[in-house]
């Protein structure tokens, strides 16, 4: 079953919303186009998985996508979860084409392709250091000692994996995506005790989704970019022009003519990924090139999912999940 499904990261969604928001000659766009093609290509890596884990009986296992959990006074993030009354299984998916060489002497990945060789973070550590943060957590929440396995899942089909003949045992924990679900049951047949029961299991998950936080640090401190350098407006979803005008209770695009209701919640999507969270009127007139008072509260209202305050006071809370 699955308890916590995947979803596009917000680090994505705030560097979607960045690059709309920035002149087309800005000079940081390179990179940050960089930053999302590899966010983009770690998601698409671990959204690969779901098709193998499909063929994993449901009723036996809890899973959960992306939970990211708070370790003393860091968080640590694990790809996949996947819980039974049994053993956890903890699962980190790489996407990352070419031949790797898995370097046990200098901890660390190396990638070849093209002729290029390229270094990555170790996953053999990182597994490790999950599963030490996992039984902490555990733990720390006075629950049961559960035997814990790690895999490293390869999700390019047409990686090759490479391993000295000394570090022969990494082939039990590293694997491509299509021998997911069968290694998954042979891990199943290993551990027979049930050690969970069932409502304590369920008490686990609970914890686990009400302890869960998504990253949320700011886009334009990443980058050092300053709030005045995004571009204001209601972009046109048709040929992407800023910015669409209001008339008569629609935003019309001077540009193509294209015409929408609704075109300020995507403009006010972009305010909460890159500029806060929170927003007053007056701030909502200054980003969306507004003039009428009136009318921005009626937009606000019916966007907003809470507010607090009365009349120009009243703070909006903006809240979207993709």
């Amino acid at each position: 079953m699955i308890v916590k499904t995947r979803s596009v990261p917000l680090s994505i969604q705030k560097l979607q919303a960045l690059l709309r928001r920035l002149p087309k000659n800005h000079q940081k766009i390179p990179i940050i186009q960089e930053d999302l093609a590899k966010k983009m290509a770690g998601y698409r890596g671990e959204y690969s998985i779901d098709y193998p884990l499909s063929f994993v009986p449901s009723k036996d296992y809890s899973i959960l996508h992306d939970i990211r959990l708070p370790f003393k006074e860091y968080f640590f993030q694990i790809d996949t979860l996947i819980l039974s009354q049994r053993f956890i299984l903890i699962l980190e998916v790489k996407n990352i084409a070419g031949k790797l060489y898995f370097d046990q002497d200098f901890h660390q990945l190396i990638r070849t392709l093209d002729g290029k060789e390229e270094g990555f973070p170790d996953p053999i550590l990182q597994i490790r250091r999950h599963e030490f943060q996992m039984k902490a957590w555990l733990e720390k929440h006075k629950f049961p000692e559960l035997p814990m396995e790690s895999l490293v899942v390869i999700s390019n089909p047409y990686s090759q994996i490479q391993i000295s003949p000394e570090h022969k045992h990494l082939h039990k924990i590293i694997l491509h995506r299509e021998a997911l679900s069968s290694k998954i049951s042979k891990i199943d047949h290993l551990h027979k005790k049930e050690i969970l029961t069932e409502k304590l299991l369920k008490k686990i998950i609970r914890l686990l989704m009400k302890q869960h936080r998504e990253s949320n640090s700011s886009i334009l401190d990443q980058f050092g970019i300053k709030r005045h350098e995004l571009q204001k407006g209601v972009q046109c979803m048709d040929c992407n022009h800023l910015a669409m005008q209001r008339k008569h209770g629609s935003w019309f695009c001077p540009n193509c003519y294209y015409k929408c209701k609704n075109a300020h919640i995507e403009a006010l999507k972009d305010y909460c990924y890159l500029i806060n969270s929170t927003i007053t009127n007056q701030e909502a007139r200054d980003f969306l090139l507004l003039s009428s008072l009136d009318v921005t509260t009626r937009i606000l209202r019916s966007t907003a999912t809470k507010f607090d305050g009365v009349y120009k006071s009243t703070l909006y809370h903006l809240t979207f999940e993709d």
